[in-house]
């Protein structure tokens, strides 16, 4: 049997500490590098461009034969630009920073589920489709040129909904997804 002496098992251990100590001292100098904006860590600036204060947001053009969506888009965007984002809308073009414009250019329909014995349609989808423009009207700068979105709500005549209601969700959609585009690219 061999004999464990003290002194080689405070060495051991002594070792042990050195090494664990050694170890989170490489994980806390790497976790501290990750919030570094200068390495493209982590970071507590704004997701939106920091040139821009005011927005003038001129309303969709609609190329489709349903009418009444781009009032609902605008409206739509327009609440949501002056509550997640750090801009202004501005009705003047003169004094605004930036202009958005953009056309829908489809409005789709479709259906989602058919009642099996009498065929009638029991879920439909809206779709719609636009693109978007967004200039910086001091530089000339396109922030958004021509970009393509499409957003979608579905609804059931069998709960009381309608085209128009579904139209309004598919409208609010599409102006998230025109906020996310606003966004800076990472």
């Amino acid at each position: 049997m061999k004999k464990i002496n003290r002194k080689d098992s405070y060495i051991e251990t002594s070792r042990t500490i050195l090494v664990l100590l050694c170890s989170c001292a490489l994980v806390h100098f790497t976790l501290s590098l990750c919030g570094c904006a200068e390495l493209n860590g982590y970071s507590n600036e704004s997701m939106f461009p920091q040139e821009v204060d005011s927005i003038c947001l001129e309303m969709f053009d609609n190329q489709t034969f349903r009418r009444g969506v781009e009032y609902e888009l605008s409206d739509a965007l327009s609440k949501r630009i002056e509550v997640e984002t750090p801009y202004k809308i501005i009705s003047s073009r003169d004094r605004a920073d930036t202009v958005i414009t953009g056309q829908i250019v489809s409005i789709g329909e479709l259906a989602l589920s058919i009642e099996r014995e009498t065929g009638r349609v029991l879920e439909k989808e809206v779709e719609l489709q636009a693109l978007v423009n967004w200039k910086n009207l001091k530089t000339g700068e396109l922030l958004i040129d021509n970009e393509s979105v499409s957003a979608s709500a579905s609804y059931s005549e069998y709960q009381q909904q309608d085209f128009k209601y579904a139209s309004t969700l598919a409208a609010n959609n599409l102006a998230r997804k025109i906020v996310e585009l606003m966004e800076r690219k990472w």
